[in-house]
């Protein structure tokens, strides 16, 4: 009898590696592989961080801010820049006092307005007079809105796509000269799940989202004969002060709403860590990653019904429309 039951143990464990052979190591190998492959690369490339030069916009607060103690730490010269000089020497002064028992680079602050492109050319160009040269930029700053196309004026619009697209590409243009002269440098934009897929309430935002993943896509193709890399970052909701900075249609802000607005930002009460999305951003800057998604399940999914079965997103995003216009108690009375 226990012959048999061992006999059997044997039979269903050849049973199971026969399986598991057949179906799940073709799959789970070349997956170990990879994985072993971005650990060495990530390792490789956290030895030759020191001392690059990170510019970082919208450095004053949230993810910017968080961005800048990770690429700080990671020994970098990180340059921060926003429209806020005090918040800037904020965070300078709380990088310097953080960080006291490490060698680290003085930080630079450099006050810009993405909305004001025509200055941007020479605001990058004191980055390079200070520094000679600069290794990754990460286009961080930028804006929100909450509200409906139909309640959204025309100049709220164009502020928008001002400050998130049109900002970021002409940041992005005054680096690129020096980056492909050296042959190297890395161009970090971040977007949102937004960019990939809209949702209502969101109509300029996600139109400037949409336009910042088509330029980074374009954009990583046309330069890297040049050796100069392109990352672009689709995280979902973070816990920051964007929603309470955010513009509503008329383009006032948003914060000023919130106790009738509360169930709209409870996505974003409840999002992720700022540091945990920069320590992402920095495993990806490290692994040579293209095009990072950072979110849940749930906006995963959105992303792959949007393209996979787009009928059944249109009508979820119906639904969710109809849902947010609704009147509530109070607007009824």
């Amino acid at each position: 009898m226990a012959d048999r039951v061992e006999s059997n143990c044997r039979s269903d464990c050849s049973l199971f590696w026969r399986v598991f052979s057949t179906i799940c190591l073709p799959f789970t190998l070349p997956y170990i592989i990879f994985k072993i492959i971005d650990i060495v690369k990530e390792r490789r490339y956290r030895e030759c961080l020191p001392g690059k030069v990170v510019v970082i916009t919208g450095a004053s607060s949230g993810l910017g801010e968080a961005l800048a103690h990770v690429f700080f730490l990671a020994g970098c010269k990180v340059v921060l820049c926003a429209r806020r000089r005090n918040e800037l020497e904020r965070v300078r002064k709380d990088l310097l006092a953080l960080y006291t028992t490490m060698e680290t680079h003085s930080p630079v602050i450099l006050p810009l307005d993405l909305s004001d492109i025509s200055s941007l050319p020479l605001k990058i160009k004191e980055v390079l007079e200070i520094h000679g040269h600069i290794d990754i930029v990460i286009n961080n700053g930028g804006v929100s809105i909450r509200s409906d196309c139909l309640s959204t004026a025309m100049d709220v619009d164009i502020k928008v796509m001002l400050v998130n697209y049109f900002g970021t590409v002409a940041l992005t243009k005054a680096c690129l000269p020096s980056m492909i002269e050296r042959k190297q440098g890395r161009i970090v934009c971040i977007s949102s799940v937004q960019g990939k897929f809209s949702i209502p309430h969101r109509s300029a935002y996600g139109a400037s989202k949409h336009a910042l993943q088509g330029f980074c896509d374009s954009l990583r193709a046309e330069i890297s004969e040049h050796d100069v890399k392109v990352t672009l970052i689709s995280p979902s909701y973070i816990r920051t002060a964007l929603s309470v900075n955010a513009l509503t249609g008329t383009g006032e802000q948003y914060g000023s709403k919130l106790l009738s607005h509360q169930e709209l930002d409870s996505t974003t009460a409840s999002g992720v860590s700022p540091s945990i999305v920069a320590k992402r951003i920095l495993k990806a800057v490290l692994r040579d990653e293209q095009d990072v998604i950072i979110a849940s399940f749930a906006p995963k999914m959105a992303y792959w019904v949007r393209h996979l079965f787009p009928t059944l997103y249109f009508w979820i995003m119906a639904r969710r429309a109809q849902k947010l216009n609704a009147p509530t108690v109070e607007e009824k009375n």
